[in-house]
């Protein structure tokens, strides 16, 4: 049985397996596909999809989302969370293919404090191909690490910012980049009185013989634009001004941002996670 407590925690998990804006060659909003909120008390949804078409530029033949959260039986622990989005027999222009897409994110809020701790088991790519060429893949599930000691945020936890600076490095160094991508990637990290954001990757680096370049997790292929590989946004807000705890902290992951021009144009995201939560007081 959990020990008792006078705290109260609001759950907030969403997960969905595509959305965007089609312009070219049709035009056509993408509204979240097989889409599933977390109720604030928490509980369990599932919602699950089929042999999904978009004329013959977007489809997959399964998909489904599921959210949950929970108060954590095991002994000092707080309340758990969980969102996940799996998507099969994806193809996207028959340019980029994939056996199998899957976005993981579980939280763990503590009993006492308010950081989180994140896991991202579970979430990969299997057989990601472009122009039917293998995508090889340095996958980094733990780029956001263990949780700070102290309630501190997960900013000046050991580590995490040397690894996101490291990979940015690696971008920014990139010779030829692409304006868009270094526009994006060459900002610090965003902070004020109330908030925090910084954006980076579970990947490191793509490989392959595919056409176009990688830079970093970010992918050009020439008359089809460009791919963002399980791009991570972690926002931390309302800081107390006392101790420099944020009272909330955001994870947002997607694992296709997907750029399209020339042949198609708009963008589209697949596999879209966001997990956060707030306890009180």
């Amino acid at each position: 049985m959990a020990e008792e407590t006078t705290r109260k925690h609001y759950h907030h998990a969403e997960a969905k397996v595509l959305s965007g804006n089609l312009v070219l060659p049709v035009i056509q909003e993408i509204k979240p596909l097989v889409y599933a909120k977390l109720p604030e008390e928490g509980g369990y949804l599932s919602n699950r999809t089929s042999d999904y078409r978009l004329e013959s530029v977007i489809s997959f033949r399964s998909a489904y989302t599921q959210v949950a959260g929970n108060r954590d039986v095991k002994p000092g622990h707080g309340w758990t969370t969980l969102a996940t989005s799996v998507i099969e027999g994806l193809n996207v222009l028959d340019v980029v293919t994939a056996d199998r897409v899957v976005a993981q994110v579980a939280a763990d809020h503590p009993l006492v404090g308010y950081v989180p701790s994140f896991t991202f088991l579970g979430t990969r790519f299997e057989n990601l191909r472009i122009a039917g060429h293998p995508v090889k893949l340095d996958l980094d599930l733990n780029v956001l690490g263990a949780k700070p000691d102290n309630d501190a945020p997960h900013t000046r936890g050991a580590g995490f910012m040397e690894r996101v600076f490291r990979q940015l490095g690696f971008i920014r160094e990139q010779p030829d980049l692409p304006v868009e991508v270094a526009e994006r990637y060459n900002q610090l990290p965003s902070r004020s009185a109330r908030q925090e954001s910084i954006e980076c990757s579970l990947v490191n680096q793509a490989e392959g013989s595919y056409p176009g370049r990688s830079f970093g997790h970010v992918i050009d292929v020439p008359h089809f634009g460009r791919i963002y590989l399980a791009t991570l946004q972690v926002e931390q807000s309302d800081f107390e001004p006392d101790t420099d705890t944020p009272r909330q902290t955001t994870v947002s992951l997607t694992m296709l941002d997907l750029r399209m021009g020339c042949i198609v144009g708009g963008h589209a995201s697949v596999g879209a996670l966001i997990v956060n939560g707030r306890t009180r007081p």
